[in-house]
């Protein structure tokens, strides 16, 4: 297996300091974060969500891309992913990824899945999703890249079962599953072998942070509310040396990219910390 980094959890380092300190903690890819930051926030402290420093603006120029690509090529490191947060039916922005992944050489991007709220039925989410992911498809075909639905809470993808649902009528070639079992602690909690079993020749890449559950109040009817929350991967509910037995199971030997949204650590000792975790679970 190959580590990675999915760059929106190292907000503090530009691009240039993120290849140093992938280099260092001896990663061999990135994941490059696809999001603009927006004016508002150009002021604030670097952030994963908001002004993240380490992230592609959609809006870049080719000139722009280059230096994406060069900090991968100076610091022998793999262009993974370019990863975005897509609207489903949004095919003109879909494209784009594709063209900025095509142009730095990445394998894959990320594509958008609809979220689940209670306000709308379950069933015409999953029409509109596939109505998309075969639009997604073609595009995929012409661009080379392929495209993963991930498991995520608040979807209709939480689980890697309604994950292959969405996927299983599609080319494993093109369209695929990233398989996050901390998102799954929020939402969609299956046994994990039973889950990778299933996805088969669909699980194309795996993400690595972890959750936990604390009380919080209480709802009117007196009953205590539960709430998730970001944990360190060695901290949280995940088992994570199980999960590294259940991807052996399954003969998965691509890459495991970090996500941990803990903020326990800064950027470059969060690498080094994943880097060793993953070699002590790997063996």
């Amino acid at each position: 297996m190959k580590l990675s980094v999915f760059t929106v959890v190292t907000p503090d380092l530009t691009p240039e300091e993120l290849g140093q300190a992938a280099k260092e903690a001896g990663l061999d890819g990135i994941e490059w974060r696809f999001k603009e930051i927006p004016e508002a926030v150009k002021d604030e402290q670097p952030s994963f969500w908001r002004r993240n420093l380490c992230s592609i603006d959609p809006g870049a120029t080719d000139e722009e891309l280059e230096k994406f690509a060069k900090v991968a090529a100076d610091h022998g490191l793999e262009t993974v992913s370019v990863t975005p947060y897509l609207t489903v039916g949004d095919l003109a922005a879909t494209e784009r990824v594709m063209q900025v992944a095509q142009k730095l050489g990445a394998r894959m991007i990320r594509v958008g899945v609809p979220g689940y709220n209670r306000t709308a039925n379950y069933n015409d989410l999953y029409e509109q999703a596939v109505r998309y992911l075969h639009d997604v498809q073609d595009m995929s075909k012409q661009y080379g890249i392929k495209s993963l639905v991930e498991t995520h809470h608040m979807t209709i993808a939480p689980s890697a079962g309604l994950a292959h649902r969405l996927v299983s009528g599609f080319d494993p070639e093109w369209i695929g599953v990233l398989f996050d079992p901390g998102n799954m602690i929020h939402e969609g909690f299956e046994n994990f072998r039973m889950g990778l079993e299933l996805l088969g020749p669909y699980l194309a890449h795996v993400h690595i942070k972890n959750t936990g559950w604390e009380k919080g109040g209480r709802r009117e009817d007196g009953t205590v509310i539960w709430q998730s929350k970001w944990e360190p991967i060695d901290e949280g509910i995940v088992p994570w040396g199980q999960v590294f037995e259940d991807l052996k199971s399954v003969g998965y030997d691509g890459y495991i990219g970090v996500e941990d949204f803990s903020g326990r650590y800064s950027s470059r000792e969060l690498l080094k910390r994943f880097a060793e975790q993953v070699r002590a679970f790997v063996g």
